[in-house]
């Protein structure tokens, strides 16, 4: 079982920066790639970007390719999401996903386990 929980969230103006973190349980936190999805009111849920168990290897969707970083701390058990050159689209429920094993996906449906989301808003 990995519970995962979500901090960082806020309100930033559009260019602004802000760093998410979800800290995960458990003692095989590098046994599970972890991805940050996205959820605005009234959309579905969508993939934002993710990293293998190691950290060396990492996944973006192309909107948010060259704006967001993901990066893992694995002696911390914890997993961040830099964003950068915030947009008002970008506005919406950010949450972490954790699933066993070396594959990564972009669909949510074979992630294992969520946080409860930190919300992200980006004013214009």
């Amino acid at each position: 079982q990995v519970q995962l929980v979500e901090s960082g969230g806020g309100l930033v103006q559009a260019g602004g920066s802000l760093r998410l973190s979800c800290a995960a349980s458990g003692r095989t936190f590098s046994s599970y790639g972890m991805a940050w999805f996205r959820q605005a009111p009234g959309k579905e849920r969508e993939f934002g970007a993710a990293i293998s168990g190691s950290g060396v290897i990492t996944w973006y969707a192309d909107s948010v390719k060259g704006r967001f970083t993901i990066s893992r701390d694995n002696a911390k058990n914890t997993v961040f999401l830099q964003m950068n050159s915030l947009k008002p689209e970008d506005t919406a429920a950010y949450y972490c996903a954790a699933k066993y094993g070396k594959s990564w996906s972009a669909s949510g449906h074979e992630y294992d386990y969520w946080g409860q989301g930190t919300q992200v808003t980006v004013s214009s």
